[in-house]
This record gives structure tokens, C-alpha cells and sequence, in this order.
């Protein structure tokens, strides 16, 4: 025997062992299964979603000007028309991602191939691989992150960046970018800040912190509900689940259950109509 054939079946366990080390690859994305999608990393593949969990458009209240806004943007950009990428900042639970998911409904409905692309906050470095496999499927997508934030020493906004409008390829023209955030620069005060105190240059060492938010061409604030909106919200949310109650005994219950929680916003209002509700041995699935 050979020192060639002697070594062969060595390197072919080898190559075995090499082929089940090596990553699998990607599924191929069949973007036309479902609406909606969410990014895996792992794999790199786009798990459909069954049904959106989404609020119908008529039961956000308070927030109609943005609203008009938003829709105006989407439905542009569902035609094949220029378009922004968008960044929903502001008060918790005033519907800044409901609004999105809305957004969605609302355009797709004129335009079957607009899909929703959701991409969590801790995966945002992977958003250029996300996009090689958008860019070459023949619809348009809503690329989609909640709760959008950055921490000190936290790089990955720099993805986003080259992303949204600095890199030399830049963003598909079949794909759009919606964020929602507490911040409306995406980085604690704090962190802007400190590099502002501690910087040689304290101008060009914040800019770069700041110049992000900067990319989206829409910045929709979402502030604090007044007691009328609130009231607003919690009548339409009892009047779409046709729950039975005085409306005067509504607003002192409701009134009293913001108190509790110390706000009043949207997500404020539903919870108190879940609890009403159940209290009256109603159901709330038919959302």
C-alpha cells in the first residue's frame, strides 16, 4: 500500500469532521409564507410570523399628527416612491411600536408586497447581512427594531450607521428602517455627556455619539398622554370589546387605576382594560 492510500482515509475523516464543524447554510428565505418575519442570527434565517401582534390603527389615540405622518411615509414608500428611514422616540407605552405594526397593516393593504422585518436590539450588528438577503427578493421591506438603544462602549451603532445612509453601498431601495426608542439620540444623556467632559475636542467626540440618530429622516416624538387622551384611549379600547359599564364609573375606575400606576398612556390604558375586562368575565382576543 501507498503512503497515499495509507493517508486517505485520514484526510477523509478529516473533511468530515471540518464539514460538521462548519456552520450550516442559510435557509433560503420564503418571503412569500407570512407578512411578517423575525431575524435569527443563528442560521441566518427569517422565521415567519404567524400573526402580528398588533393593535387595529382606529384604537391609538393621542397621537394622530405623528400617526398621519408615518402612514404618509410607509404608504410612499409601499408605491416605489422615496421614502424615510424613521425613529419613534419618546414617552413608554404612547404606541410608538404599535404605530409601526399599524403602519404595516395600513400599507400592505394596498400593496400585498410590503413584509415587516423584526430585528432585536442585540442583533443590530448583523442588520448588513440581514439586508444581503432583502435587497435581491423581489418585495419591500420594513426592517424593524424596538426599543432601540445604545450603552456606553457598545460599537454596534456603527452598523446602523453605514447602513442607513454612510456606506458606500448604503441601504437597498426595496428595504426602509423603522426604530422606536426612549432616547431621542439613542444614548443615555449621561454617556453624551461624559464624552463631552472628558474629550479633548468635546464637539467632534459628541458628534459622533449623536450624528446616528441624524440618519433617520423622520424623528416622531411620542410624549406623555393629557387625562382627556388617556380617557379617550380606554373608552375606545371598552367600546371595541363592547365591555358594559356607566361611563361615569369607567372614568373614576380608570382614572384611579393611572393613579396607581403612576401614568397615563396608552399601555396604561390597556392594561386597565384587561383587568376591566376580566372583572366582567369578558374575553380580549379579538384584537
Amino acid at each position: 500500500m501507498s503512503d497515499s492510500d495509507a493517508l486517505k482515509p485520514v484526510l477523509d475523516r478529516i473533511a468530515e469532521a471540518l464539514d460538521r464543524m462548519s456552520p450550516r447554510p442559510p435557509r433560503a428565505a420564503d418571503f412569500s409564507s407570512a407578512e411578517a418575519f423575525v431575524w435569527q442570527t443563528d442560521g441566518q434565517s427569517f422565521e415567519p410570523v404567524a400573526k402580528v401582534n398588533r393593535v387595529p390603527l382606529a384604537l391609538l389615540k393621542g397621537i394622530d399628527r405623528t400617526a398621519a405622518i408615518l402612514l404618509d411615509n410607509t404608504r410612499r414608500f409601499a408605491a416605489g416612491l422615496p421614502a424615510n428611514n424613521a425613529l419613534l422616540w419618546g414617552a413608554r407605552g404612547m404606541g410608538k411600536s404599535s404605530l409601526v405594526k399599524a403602519a404595516h397593516a395600513d400599507a400592505r393593504s394596498k400593496a400585498a408586497g410590503l413584509k415587516l422585518i423584526e430585528i432585536h436590539r442585540e442583533e443590530i450588528s448583523s442588520l448588513p447581512k440581514c439586508l444581503t438577503y432583502l435587497k435581491t427578493a423581489p418585495f419591500r421591506f420594513i426592517v424593524f427594531c424596538d426599543d432601540l438603544s445604545f450603552d456606553h462602549d457598545d460599537t454596534s451603532y456603527k452598523s446602523l450607521k453605514a447602513v442607513l445612509e454612510g456606506g458606500i453601498e448604503g441601504r437597498p431601495k426595496n428595504v426602509i428602517f423603522y426604530a422606536t426608542s426612549n432616547r431621542r439620540h439613542l444614548m443615555p444623556r449621561e454617556m453624551i455627556e461624559n464624552e463631552r467632559s472628558t474629550a479633548i475636542n468635546p464637539a467632534e467626540a459628541t458628534e459622533e455619539k449623536v450624528s446616528l440618530s441624524d440618519r433617520f429622516g423622520l424623528w416622531l416624538g411620542f410624549h406623555n398622554a393629557s387625562q382627556d387622551d388617556y380617557l379617550a384611549m380606554v373608552r375606545a379600547y371598552v367600546e371595541h370589546f363592547g365591555l358594559k359599564i356607566d361611563d361615569a364609573e369607567l372614568v373614576r375606575d380608570a382614572l384611579e387605576w393611572s393613579t396607581t400606576r403612576g401614568a397615563r398612556s396608552g399601555r396604561v390604558a390597556w392594561q386597565y382594560t384587561q383587568d376591566l375586562a376580566g372583572r366582567l368575565q369578558k374575553t380580549t382576543d379579538q384584537l
